[in-house]
């Protein structure tokens, strides 16, 4: 089953706009709501929590669709399509990366400048293998070469440990080159 993820500056405004029940998941033998999922189509409904009764990975099991509509704040400075599209095509300044006054001000890197210093990325495909390693499964890569990582990264754990696809990775990462780039034009604007 595909897991889809899609960003919003404001999900709440978002979701006023489709027919919906949120998603459920359990926390410590409670049935709670999902913190971004909702399902677009008829599922079983816990009425007094007006959620899914059936949690989200069951729900998957059973064949239920679950997409998850997250907030990315972010995209409030995004004037169009065609300055989205900019922000996407030019080269941030990745040496950017290796500070931590900036890395904290980005979403999904902030707090883990010391594997963004380690690793050094300098491109999409290398600030998504590092959202990979920032995550449980993949964090003993930290340490390898890039020949290493990009070869071991994607590989789904045996474990079923926590791990970042690349879609996803690749999706977030190039999301932050967008952020860093904002981030730089409002820099250059001072």
């Amino acid at each position: 089953m595909p897991d889809i993820d899609i960003d919003f500056v404001d999900r709440k405004k978002a979701l006023k706009h489709f027919k919906h029940i949120r998603a459920s998941r359990v926390d410590s033998g409670k049935l709670v709501k999902h913190n971004t999922g909702v399902y677009m189509h008829e599922v079983p409904v816990n009425a007094e929590l007006n959620l899914c009764s059936i949690p989200h990975k069951e729900a998957e099991d059973k064949g239920y669709f679950k997409l998850d509509f997250l907030n990315v704040s972010m995209y409030k400075d995004v004037r169009n399509e065609e300055h989205l599209q900019q922000l996407i095509d030019k080269e941030p300044l990745w040496d950017l990366l290796l500070h931590d006054d900036f890395t904290d001000l980005l979403f999904h890197v902030n707090g883990h400048g010391d594997i963004l210093r380690k690793l050094k990325p300098t491109s999409v495909e290398q600030l998504a293998a590092v959202l990979a390693i920032i995550r449980p499964a993949k964090r003993h890569l930290v340490d390898e070469s890039w020949n290493t990582i990009m070869q071991e990264v994607w590989e789904k754990p045996a474990d079923d440990a926590y791990f970042f696809k690349k879609s996803h990775a690749t999706a977030y990462a190039v999301a932050v080159k967008v952020q860093m780039n904002l981030l730089s034009e409002v820099g250059d604007k001072k």
